[in-house]
């Protein structure tokens, strides 16, 4: 097929439509005029635009193995930038008399580099952290440096942790210890008489309010976290009796992680800030009103309600938080406070993409038949033949029905010694090529019989690609969230294989074989076919949130190479930091072995091979050499 056959039969809008890149790429992402993925943090200016196969050049010039992470640093910069200016613009306009002030959960992904650079980049806006364990805020409290940003401390609080947050509010931070539990009141206050030190106190509430999405339990009456109303009136009256109403400043609710619809927002923010006007009537100072996370990413741009979307923008959702506060606390002579978000995902999610090379395929392939069988062949061979000669579009689901029944007779009969190995390969030939000839009428249907909605999956390939679905896109495999998934490169060529992704786990369960679409889930995924000697790239698009955080060492595969990219207007970029992936060393040591142990170990199995005469010294010096090179190697497929 030449140039000009390509572009007359597929072209980039096709290609825009069919993989929804202009739906959920959020303007960041987009396709360039010769078929190939550009990123754009400078929405307005084109130039700025780079291409993700120059960026792979580059990292494949400088000795880096696939899978990388890209992290673009601009676009970690715009997202914190959209929430804060949104949440000033709906401020401004509704004439709200507080402030905001943005934190960003450590939990969505813990890694040095990233939260170092959402405190450089949120430093403009006081952009501050919430933690949850004493590790993350030992972490925060290395990289804090302004002192008007919010230090939010969640979860359980031993004495180390409470005596940490104390000091870094002697020291001039704005570290509010959340209450979870009635139990941490007595530990909060008993350390900071012992230390001199007044606390910043905050409530977390278990509202009525609940969201649907993935982490609907996270919110109503029965979640895990917080403190109902009769244990929110004790524990005002236990701060009250010790003197210390003055601490209570901050209500906080978390609602959810994802959360699709913005009416569920709205109610929670209108329920919480009734909570919050009444902790002002009771005496407490307040002045903070954190409405946890919850802000959504539309990971399939379907703009909807769907788990995997949201029916609302980050401005929408700003302006909605804001007059509801307002319409709360007007009615109530409340001051209006200083509105706080836990806006981890949609902060980092846009920030890394996943990039790999495909190794492998495995292809349905149609089969030539004959014309006829010999009459010795089985009889259920003979039948499941004469259904596959039999297929119209009138008859499918009898024809679906009756080449099951045939396919599991035949391989029943295998079992018991009836059907020889051979017979059982031409059987399932024909099978194959019976389902496919199905799946192609079907797609002639206006309507199909429901039995037949998935049967393209059936006989799609299978693309065995450099990653660990465990390790890079864990949510992917445990609550079936959705990725953009698409070829970086060849988008002005027809994709012509419906394929499955899997990676090169040994494990069933290393496969995605649901991805994105506009008004539903597709089983497939358009690709193109493999050119003999060309490495074919795909992308996973917005895994900044959790991916890293939650990501195991499933098969001992480790972390992959990570390059972070800073882009300039001008339309050139720099790689401003490449950190190697795990050897496979490290991912032992990870599990407890040792390395230096471990060649001692297989050197003293190979001295013993000499004695007995299998190997020659030459032999075992090459033997060691490749023992010792497998650990220090990558512990994904390397060149």
């Amino acid at each position: 097929m030449n140039k000009s056959e390509v572009l007359g039969r597929w072209t980039k809008a096709k290609s825009e439509e069919l993989y929804g890149v202009k739906n959920w790429g959020n303007g960041y992402f987009s396709i360039s005029n010769n078929g190939e993925v550009l990123v754009n943090p400078y929405k307005d200016n084109e130039q700025a635009a780079i291409s993700l196969m120059d960026i792979i050049s580059g990292i494949r010039e400088r000795g880096l193995d696939m899978p990388v992470l890209l992290r673009f640093e601009n676009l970690l910069d715009s997202q914190i930038s959209l929430l804060n200016e949104s949440f000033r613009d709906a401020m401004n306009k509704l004439n709200y008399k507080g402030d905001y002030r943005g934190v960003y959960p450590i939990k969505v992904n813990q890694q040095q580099q990233v939260v170092e650079e959402v405190t450089k980049f949120g430093q403009r806006y006081h952009h501050g952290l919430e933690v949850g364990s004493k590790a993350e805020l030992v972490a925060a409290l290395s990289l804090m440096k302004d002192k008007e940003a919010c230090l939010i401390c969640n979860g359980y609080k031993d004495e180390e942790f409470i005596d940490l947050g104390l000091y870094s509010v002697k020291m001039g931070f704005k570290c509010f210890f959340v209450i979870e539990t009635l139990s941490e009141v007595d530990i909060v206050l008993e350390r900071s008489r012992k230390l001199g030190v007044k606390p910043n106190i905050g409530l977390r509430i278990k509202l009525s309010a609940k969201a649907g999405g993935h982490w609907t339990e996270s919110g109503g009456d029965r979640s895990i976290f917080g403190l109902n109303m009769s244990q929110v009136i004790t524990v005002v009256d236990t701060l009250k009796k010790e003197n210390m109403l003055d601490c209570l400043k901050l209500l906080h609710y978390h609602l959810g992680s994802q959360i699709p619809n913005i009416r569920d927002i709205r109610s929670a923010v209108l329920e919480a800030t009734r909570v919050y006007a009444e902790l002002v009537k009771e005496g407490a100072p307040m002045g903070y009103l954190d409405l946890g996370g919850g802000l959504a990413v539309d990971y399939d741009g379907s703009n909807t309600n769907y788990i995997n979307s949201r029916n609302y923008t980050v401005e929408e959702y700003c302006t909605d938080i804001v007059e509801a506060v307002m319409t709360t606390l007007d009615s109530s002579g409340v001051e209006h406070p200083i509105i706080v978000t836990e806006s981890g995902r949609t902060t980092v999610a846009y920030y890394s993409v996943l990039l790999f090379n495909v190794l492998d395929v495995e292809r349905f392939e149609e089969h030539n038949l004959p014309d006829s069988l010999d009459e010795n062949t089985p009889e259920q061979i003979k039948n499941l033949f004469d259904v596959n000669k039999s297929i119209t579009q009138k008859n499918i689901q009898e024809c679906y029905n009756d080449a099951l029944y045939y396919r599991d007779e035949i391989r029943d009969m295998f079992k018991h010694g009836k059907v020889s190995l051979r017979e059982r390969a031409f059987s399932e030939k024909i099978f194959w090529n019976t389902i496919n000839q199905i799946a192609k009428e079907k797609q002639k249907l206006k309507n199909f019989p429901p039995d037949l909605e998935d049967i393209e999956s059936a006989i799609a390939d299978i693309y065995y690609c450099n990653f660990s679905v465990f390790q890079s896109i864990p949510d992917s495999w445990a609550i079936d969230q959705l990725f953009p998934i698409m070829p970086l490169h060849r988008l002005l060529e027809l994709p012509k294989r419906n394929a499955v992704i899997a990676d090169i786990t040994c494990d069933c369960d290393g496969k995605i074989d649901h991805f994105i679409d506009l008004h539903d889930v597709r089983t497939t995924l358009p690709l193109h076919e493999l050119k003999n000697g060309d490495d074919y790239y795909l992308g996973v698009f917005i895994v900044g949130a959790y991916q890293e955080t939650l990501g195991d060492l499933h098969n001992l595969f480790g972390d992959t190479n990570v390059v972070s990219v800073r882009i300039h207007p001008d339309g050139s970029y720099d790689l401003v930091k490449e950190i190697h992936g795990d050897s496979v060393a490290d991912v032992l040591t990870y599990v407890e072995y040792d390395p230096k142990d471990m060649i001692v170990s297989f050197r003293e199995k190979a001295e013993n091979a000499i004695r007995e005469g299998l190997i020659s010294a030459s032999d075992r010096k090459v033997i060691m050499k490749a023992y010792e090179n497998g650990l220090r190697g990558y512990t994904y497929y390397e060149r």
